[in-house]
């Protein structure tokens, strides 16, 4: 497997081998013991798998906050997203940084996203499937997010911001600026 820690070294890029015959190919891609060594903690309690038929469906950018703070660790299956995790901890020397990778079905990579970060994918394929694992169940009174676009964040999205397709929710997400801190670093 190769492992390749990213300019936010908390966020780590993944990518298993495949094992292919005339069959087709096998991998395996998650092994508790193995991640761990990885640096990747945590136990998963639950698989999420969201389709977008359309090229730039933007979702994001979201988060967790105690006491059902998620780690979360993404991979697409089918052709191809931008993946974004934006650091939010704190006291950290990369609080308000993000981190990005494509991910997608040919280079089978895979981005473990720890908690304190927002994460945000926008399809670069149409019909794009993403399958995340998270470290906490989904829980609407936790859910917390940040717009897109802000520009304290300067995320260079892949799509032109007229053609992106975003949910009514992440349309009206706030700023960076206008909430109150979610997570500490080192807590």
């Amino acid at each position: 497997m190769n492992i390749e820690r990213l300019a936010i070294p908390d966020v780590i890029l993944l990518t298993p081998p495949r094992f292919a015959d005339a069959r087709g190919f096998f991998s395996e891609t998650f092994n508790a013991a193995r991640w761990r060594e990885a640096g990747i903690e945590g136990d998963f309690l639950q698989d999420n798998h969201s389709f977008s038929a359309q090229r730039f469906t933007l979702r994001g950018l979201h988060c967790q906050i105690a006491p059902a703070i998620q780690g979360k660790l993404v991979r697409c299956v089918r052709g191809a997203i931008f993946d974004v995790a934006v650091d939010l901890r704190v006291g950290s020397p990369s609080y308000g940084r993000h981190v990005s990778a494509v991910l997608s079905a040919e280079n089978w990579s895979q981005l473990w996203i720890p908690g304190g970060f927002l994460h945000g994918f926008c399809t670069l394929e149409p019909d794009s499937e993403v399958i995340y694992k998270v470290t906490a169940p989904y829980d609407r009174a936790a859910e917390r997010g940040v717009i897109w676009n802000d520009p304290m964040l300067a995320i260079p999205w892949p799509a032109p911001a007229e053609a992106v397709v975003l949910s009514d929710k992440d349309r009206v997400l706030p700023p960076l600026a206008e909430v109150t801190p979610w997570f500490r670093a080192g807590g």
